[in-house]
């Protein structure tokens, strides 16, 4: 298998609607400067192949997913599917749940963290201040920490917004920096080209059976998240 393929495996749920991918971390959601193969061109790929499309497949993209990033990823496969789940993240009517894992303990075992985020265009960072910016953009997350292993500890954090780097940058200012986030203050940055953030789970109603739906995202399996699978459990 090419290792820049979408398989079943990678596929969490699929209807005629949406289509749910669990995200190998250093895989990009849309095409970029870079002209890596995207996410979204590798599930149009996919689709085409599975239903055998003289025409490409529609894929939409919802919602993203910094490339550094692992986990649970919704694209819509029809224009209305697309338009509704895009009113639903406006409106933060998704539950977004992710895993994080910092070698810092948070002072607090639990709490809320409220920012103003600003983004440096040139150098693509975000930097999280604790008072109301100019310029600022409003930022909040909940996090938990849920336990600890041989010095690292994992936390569940719920973005109630949905700012670029938002996770990142928040936990960092909190001084706790993502395990592989060198840009964000982690002193090492991973060779695989990725860091510590999975996307858990989003739960949401189905944009066109109404129905309500949590789609959950297995952990990577790298050697090093498949040590949490106990205290995930």
């Amino acid at each position: 298998m090419n290792k820049h393929e979408i398989t079943d495996k990678e596929v969490i749920f699929e209807d005629n609607h949406l289509i749910a991918i669990n995200k190998r971390a250093g895989d990009i959601v849309q095409i970029d400067e870079t002209g890596d193969l995207s996410l979204e061109d590798m599930v149009k790929i996919y689709l085409k192949k599975k239903y055998d499309k003289p025409n490409d497949a529609y894929v939409g993209v919802i919602h993203r997913l910094d490339r550094p990033v692992s986990g649970m990823i919704l694209f819509a496969k029809t224009s209305k599917a697309l338009e509704r789940m895009n009113k639903f993240f406006q409106d933060r009517t998704v539950k977004k749940t992710y895993f994080a894992i910092v070698r810092q303990r948070p002072r607090n075992a639990e709490g809320k963290l409220i920012n103003w985020l600003i983004r440096n265009r040139q150098t693509r960072v975000t930097k999280a201040f604790p008072r109301e910016v100019k310029g600022g953009t409003y930022a909040e997350l909940d996090y938990a920490v849920i336990g600890e292993l041989n010095g690292f500890y994992l936390l569940r954090v719920e973005p109630l917004t949905g700012r670029t780097h938002q996770i990142r940058a928040q936990l960092a200012a909190m001084g706790c920096p993502i395990v592989g986030d060198n840009k964000y203050g982690y002193p090492r940055g991973s060779s695989l080209g990725s860091i510590c953030l999975h996307s858990r789970s989003l739960a949401f109603t189905h944009p066109i059976k109404k129905e309500q739906m949590t789609l959950v995202a297995s952990l990577p399996q790298d050697g090093f998240w498949d040590k949490f699978e106990a205290l995930v459990r």
